[in-house]
């Protein structure tokens, strides 16, 4: 075992739902004791930076439960089994937006909370947008406000908490970069 290493001893699942699952490990810890660790299972995501030929970023407001609130978010979803991260990008740009790309680029993948899930995002940037005329439907429990905001307004909603989630946050910053890099 590595000098960090954490040996699972036994795994107790406590409850499978649509999207996550979730499992308690008994583990060795590497000075030998134990631990219970609470682990969050999901199968994946992708989020997409969708840029409009006006420079305007594609964005979706939607009603977060968990927040009991309202989030502005770029397009994202889950990962559906065996389904490839790209293909995945595609579908949920066009489910969430209408829109459809010419390009989609894979920027970056990151964990979101390694502490306790093992969820994985993988953000794709996508360029050359044009809009479906009988785009792909939202999923039925969906609601979503769709938004076009200059890099300088999402700026302005990341201030103002209306943007304040990770990937959005991310997705901003490396348009910012990306425009500084042009300079």
């Amino acid at each position: 075992m590595s000098r960090l290493e954490e040996k699972t001893i036994k795994t107790e699942h406590i409850f499978t739902g649509k999207v996550i699952s979730l499992q308690v490990d008994d583990v060795e810890l590497p000075d030998g004791k134990t631990a219970k660790r609470e682990i969050v299972k999901h199968p994946g995501a992708v989020a997409v930076i969708a840029v409009t030929a006006d420079n305007k970023i594609v964005m979706v407001e939607q009603f977060r439960k968990a927040l009991e609130r309202n989030l502005v978010e770029i397009p994202a979803g889950k990962l559906e089994k065996g389904e490839d991260p790209l293909s995945c990008a595609a579908r949920e740009l066009e489910e969430e937006t209408g829109y459809v790309s010419e390009t989609l680029e894979l920027v970056n993948s990151f964990y979101v909370s390694p502490g306790f899930a093992d969820e994985i995002v993988h953000v794709y940037e996508a360029r050359g947008l044009s809009k479906k005329e009988n785009p792909a439907e939202q999923d039925e429990d969906e609601f979503i406000n769709l938004l076009e905001l200059s890099l300088e307004e999402a700026e302005q909603y990341i201030k103002q908490q209306k943007i304040y989630d990770a990937k959005t946050i991310f997705a901003v910053q490396y348009l910012k970069l990306k425009e500084a890099l042009k300079r």
